[in-house]
């Protein structure tokens, strides 16, 4: 950009609307400034200037500092004051300021401007040496901290020794003559830390300030708190510099935070913190015991009926909650900042609701305003966002909720304890189907491993149990039955506490919020239900077990888009049968042991479509391959070799070498890809038609009971025309032939899940044979990419990201340009063929936000998700009708 080009603006040349260009703080300053507030003067550096800066690897663009200088003199006419005049200083505060609101993650420097000089200037000016010390102390430590990353704690122990020295425990108490020493101490500290002066020259100052924002941007908390929520690497921050007030002046001064409601309940109060006599960074660094904002309406009557009109004038301004931050510099009110609010998913939900009825917003905007995490922060226990408390060490998010448990390490052990009553966290390096009985009985699960599509983090979810996953510092030793993150250990039956909202691990019990039910959360439905009113997709949901389709039905869902029949194999009262119908040699054999499981498996159906009575239910037919249904190979190595080693149990010892042999015979190199879904199918169709005879039962003996009864029948993995017509023959006439057993008919489909890459390719032909699609954007995302998701998830997924190869993760959201196209084009060619085809999907992406608005974009007819995120799923898909209105206009 040319010389020519604006970098700087006044606070009088902004408004609200500039947010993009002079980042939120900056917008705020301004639009106050044109309300007429009292503001301190000031200007913005663009969040262009960040940009170009940092691009330039540190050089100011053409002309910036330049306008700068222009800007300082024209704030020097306005304010009567001039930088570094040994007679009437001009004194500013350099901050930072991004589009979105960064609380914390940036830099700020007060007092900037102060010298020997201007000090002692200072000082007569007000006739107080002891703010006037107060201040240059701040400004030394806040310049050297920030500016030239000096250890903070350097500065904190010598204002510690101070005190203790001059026998006080508050910063307000030390005098002129301590202050004075302090202030020698912290330039030696400075000096020794970057072996020279102290700048004296403000303009020197000021200069290296500004800097030190822009780098800002980019420090490793900063790149943190964006990818966490998820704001762009490429904004930029805006640089602020304002003329100083001081609220470090004396009883009749002050400064402080207030919310013109409160964040955390949503209550309509002005809800915030007071400090006398101090400064802003006072309040937000929790150095010093702040008093409630009602302090300041029994300190300065008037000055708070100021404040609160000009509060309650900003919010029906912006129609949204503001945080303001103001300071009063000798019983006169100067207003800093005003943005929008942070606040707690239960204070959203209530803001955005009263909004509507105090006529501030309407419908349609409440449900745009509501994030849908906010949303999901009711539904789940949480740590309670007062609570004090150190998180031990931090992993992947994986399902939400908080829980507290005593460790355990294994799954029987989880089981045994939590049927005794006992709350356990299930501790494990990675999870496998086997460990599923002890997930049930855990109150949480956290895993060394894995990702958020891990075994753990997909059954977790499903189950409703807060999980964490690749907590990579926590370091499992099975043998010793503990765990050690960075020197501590937890052994078994220590307690500890899980939030898998956040992804936070702590030690013991933690202070935790229960949810209340939706039926008690009158805010809460009233929101879903202008939701309910505005999306186009329906919302079904995941659910293996009737207990599933419950919580489902309870939370809105209008169908069940995948029921894993796999899952109920795991069951233990039925593992045995199915492990011997896979260790027969024998079509016989395994349809005797089928004929067994045909009972239990009618029961699981009768259940799950009684609790569904008059919604479909999508029932994947076997997916994974038979192995994972045997015991662990390296288990029975280790048993059998201990067998030989003792003699002891001969029997059991032949019985486990003739499964060892069975589990060799089925290994393969990537079962992934190898022998299971559909392809099961065409080499044991007697499985499936067990299974298909099982549903058509099921649903028959309901309907005759006048229980409407819809089951669709999934056929898994399909790639191939041939191989949906070769299993589709096979399976209709038993369905067929149950109807006409049973004297009732039954509304039912045959459909496959697109899940491989050649499927959605030749969804055309494929919809000739299948009634609906449902897309398994797990394996489709794999598949597509070349990723195994666990291994991708555990050793570069997050590499990628930081280097920005990836701009999400693939498996969290829809990569909408290589997946989303596909998806697309099986929507649209299935279509072709078959007008009326339902197309859904059933991955958990279809729990996730921004991939419900891709699955609206491309036209499918619902999303299914964990029954515990069908509100979430709810609110995401009409926000997916409003952002996509707002981008057609």
């Amino acid at each position: 950009m040319a010389a020519g080009h604006k970098w700087v603006y006044h606070f009088a040349e902004g408004s609200a609307k500039m947010r993009d260009l002079l980042g939120g703080k900056g917008a705020g300053a301004a639009e106050m400034t044109r309300a007429g507030m009292p503001v301190p003067p000031g200007f913005t550096i663009t969040t262009e200037a960040c940009r170009a800066y940092l691009a330039k690897r540190g050089k100011f663009p053409p002309g910036m500092w330049e306008q700068t200088t222009t800007a300082l003199k024209t704030l020097e006419r306005k304010t009567g004051k001039r930088f570094g005049d040994p007679h009437n200083p001009l004194l500013v505060s350099v901050r930072s300021g991004a589009k979105f609101s960064m609380p914390g993650m940036m830099d700020t420097v007060l007092n900037l401007g102060l010298n020997d000089v201007t000090t002692k200037a200072l000082a007569d000016l007000t006739n107080d040496e002891r703010f006037t010390l107060d201040s240059r102390r701040r400004f030394i430590q806040m310049f050297g901290k920030t500016v030239m990353g000096i250890d903070g704690e350097k500065f904190e122990h010598a204002l510690s020794e101070a005190k203790k020295r001059a026998g006080v425990k508050t910063d307000p108490e030390l005098k002129p003559a301590d202050l004075r020493r302090l202030v020698k101490r912290f330039l030696d500290i400075y000096k020794d830390a970057t072996g020279h002066e102290f700048p004296s020259d403000p303009i020197v100052q000021l200069r290296a300030a500004i800097e030190a924002v822009f780098k800002s941007w980019n420090t490793d908390r900063a790149k943190t708190y964006r990818r966490m929520e998820r704001i762009p690497d490429d904004l930029g921050t805006a640089v602020n510099v304002q003329m100083m007030v001081f609220g470090n002046m004396g009883p009749t001064s002050g400064t402080g935070v207030a919310f013109t409601r409160n964040p955390i309940t949503g209550k309509k109060e002005l809800y915030g913190d007071y400090l006398p006599n101090a400064q802003g960074e006072d309040v937000v660094a929790g150095v010093r015991d702040t008093e409630p904002i009602s302090a300041l309406k029994r300190r300065m009557p008037k000055v708070y009926a100021e404040f609160e009109g000009y509060a309650r004038k900003l919010e029906k301004h912006y129609k949204d909650v503001q945080d303001l931050e103001f300071t009063v510099e000798r019983g006169k009110l100067w207003m800093l900042q005003t943005r929008s609010a942070k606040r707690t998913g239960e204070a959203a939900v209530r803001i955005a609701v009263d909004m509507v009825h105090e006529g501030l917003i309407n419908r349609k905007e409440a449900v745009a305003r509501v994030e849908p995490r906010q949303l999901e922060q009711l539904l789940f226990p949480r740590v309670d966002p007062s609570a004090k408390v150190q998180a031990l060490t931090r992993g992947v998010p994986a399902s939400p909720g908080a829980a507290t448990g005593m460790a355990v390490f294994d799954a029987d052990t989880a089981e045994e304890w939590g049927k005794q009553g006992k709350a356990v966290i299930l501790v494990r390096i990675e999870t496998n189907p086997n460990d599923v009985h002890g997930m049930v009985e855990a109150k949480g699960i956290l895993t060394q491993t894995g990702g958020t599509a891990s075994h753990a983090a997909l059954v977790a979810r499903g189950m409703g149990r807060p999980c964490i996953v690749g907590a990579s510092k926590v370091n499992v030793n099975l043998g010793t039955r503990s765990f050690t993150v960075d020197g501590a250990t937890v052994k078994e039956g220590d307690e500890i506490t899980i939030d898998g909202l956040t992804g936070d691990v702590y030690l013991g019990r933690v202070p935790t919020i229960d949810p209340k039910p939706l039926s008690k959360h009158p805010q809460a439905n009233s929101l879903l239900g202008w939701a309910d009113a505005i999306r186009r997709l329906e919302v079904w949901a995941n659910a293996d077990y009737p207990r599933d389709a419950t919580k489902a039905r309870e939370n809105g869902a209008q169908g069940v888009g995948l029921c894993r029949t796999e899952h109920m194999f795991m069951e233990q009262d039925r593992l045995p049968i199915v492990q011997a119908m896979i260790m027969a040699t024998t079509t016989n054999e395994r349809e005797k042991q089928l004929d067994l499981l045909l009972p239990i498996q009618r029961s699981d159906f009768h259940g799950i479509l009684s609790v569904m009575k008059g919604l479909p239910v999508v029932i994947r037919l076997i997916d994974p391959p038979l192995h994972e249904f045997l015991p662990n190979r390296d288990g029975l190595v280790s048993e059998i070799a201990t067998l030989k080693a003792t003699g002891k149990d001969s029997r059991r010892l032949k019985h486990l070498e003739k499964i060892l042999a069975r589990v060799e015979e089925l290994h393969e190199a990537n079962p992934m890809l190898g022998l299971r879904g559909v392809r099961l199918s065409v080499l044991f169709p007697e499985i499936t038609r067990m299974q298909v005879r099982a549903i058509m039962e099921a649903a028959a003996d309901l309907r005759k009971k006048n229980v409407d009864a819809r089951p669709e029948i999934m056929i898994p993995l399909v790639g191939t025309l041939a191989e949906m017509h070769a299993v589709h023959a096979e399976l209709k006439p038993v369905a067929e032939q149950v109807q006409k057993e049973k004297g009732v008919r039954v509304p039912y489909k045959f459909g496959t899940m697109i899940e491989i890459p050649r499927a959605a390719l030749t969804a055309g032909e494929i919809a000739g044979e299948a009634e609906f699609f449902s897309f398994g954007t797990n394996d489709l995302t794999q598949m597509t990419f070349g990723f195994s998701r666990d291994d991708a998830e555990r050793h570069f997924i997050v590499r990628y990201l930081e280097r920005k190869i990836l701009l999400r993760n693939p498996f969290e959201t829809i990569d909408e340009n290589g997946v989303g196209r596909l998806m697309a084009l099986a929507v649209n060619e299935g279509r072709k063929t078959r007008p009326n085809l339902e197309v859904g999907i059933c991955g958990e992406h279809g729990g996730d936000p921004d991939s419900i608005h891709l699955c609206h974009r491309i036209g499918l007819d619902y999303v299914s998700c964990s029954p515990f995120r069908v509100p979430i799923a709810r609110l995401a898909a009409a926000q997916a009708v409003i952002s996509n209105s707002s981008r057609d206009r």
